[in-house]
């Protein structure tokens, strides 16, 4: 596959009912009806003693591409499944990885998943390749999950393993997605997310004792609080900032080596256009394909709004094909 790199606007063009980035990120979550997909779980062991969950497609004989959902998302989340239900009907074989505590049932230890956590998937891509050497693998990650994806890739550098992999609006810079989610509208997002991060919390901490001061838990309303007082003691980070720095994934693009695509949309509410990284940043096998619209995991077109259509998750689908020799060749 010829490697289109560089930094590329990209003719994507909103619903004309859904220019608000807002409303591009809020439609598949409201409106979004996806057909499940017919899926099979298997909990995978880890080497300390936890495990993940995961969930196959039935069914297809062809690629492996292994899914990474967003903070506190699972296979029921709107992406994901439309996402596993495209990859099911083109015949290829789809694998959501839900990271530790995202499947439904805590995990068994303290620690959790968060975002510059790679080595569960290094794990689960190491599991994949052994049980069927000769099979392609590509994998795609969102928000959250696409910030580990593109960390786990530039950790090595050489190819790790993978084909291709597609990262869609990603938190490039931590610190400034923690910062931008506390403004306006963007606040009903941090509430969400937050509910359900503390949520996750005690319930994990009802089954085990907690090492970490756990009052005032309910009294946090922002990330960097939390990040502070529960992501970075549970992890091993000095704090919320220590976090963030060694986590962001910006500073690892210059060194991927596997063909990837980034896609991004410039409104995106969940992040500041600063956070987007220049054209010098990224390695020769990185493409940033950047939407003036779009929101944050949206990218909502179509004529009517009783048939909307979902672009990214085309654009993905595309760009895999021809990755894996399955599609017209990138330019």
């Amino acid at each position: 596959m010829p490697r289109a790199t560089g930094r590329h606007a990209r003719a994507f063009a909103p619903a004309w009912w859904l220019r608000n980035p807002h409303l591009q990120t809020l439609w598949p979550y409201v409106f979004r009806r996806v057909p499940a997909p017919d899926l099979t779980r298997e909990r995978l062991e880890l080497p300390d003693g936890d495990f993940v969950d995961l969930c196959h497609t039935t069914g297809g004989s062809g690629p492996r591409v292994l899914v990474l959902h967003g903070l506190e998302g699972s296979w029921r989340s709107p992406y994901a499944r439309g996402l596993l239900h495209a990859l099911q009907r083109r015949g290829w074989r789809g694998v959501l990885m839900h990271f530790r505590g995202c499947s439904g049932e805590p995990n068994r230890l303290a620690r959790g998943y968060h975002s510059g956590e790679t080595g569960d998937l290094a794990h689960v891509v190491s599991v994949l390749r052994k049980r069927e050497p000769a099979t392609r693998i590509a994998a795609v990650g969102y928000s959250l999950g696409g910030n580990v994806l593109l960390k786990w890739l530039g950790e090595g550098d050489a190819p790790r393993g993978i084909a291709a992999a597609v990262a869609v609006s990603v938190p490039f810079e931590l610190a400034k997605s923690a910062a931008r989610i506390d403004r306006g509208f963007s606040r009903l997002y941090r509430w969400r997310l937050m509910t359900s991060l503390k949520r996750s919390v005690r319930r994990k901490f009802e089954r085990i004792p907690p090492p970490i001061d756990l009052s005032g838990l309910e009294r946090l309303r922002s990330f960097e609080d939390f990040d502070g007082r529960v992501t970075a003691p549970l992890h091993g980070f000095h704090d919320a900032a220590d976090y963030y720095s060694r986590s962001s994934s910006r500073q690892y693009l210059g060194r991927i080596a596997t063909p990837t695509l980034l896609i991004h949309a410039a409104d995106d509410p969940f992040m500041t256009p600063d956070t987007v990284p220049d054209e010098s940043e990224l390695s020769d096998s990185v493409r940033l394909e950047l939407s003036a619209h779009g929101g944050h995991v949206g990218f909502v077109t179509g004529v009517f709004p009783w048939r909307p259509a979902y672009w990214a998750e085309e654009r993905i689908m595309e760009y895999l094909g021809a990755a894996f020799g399955e599609g017209r060749t990138e330019n």
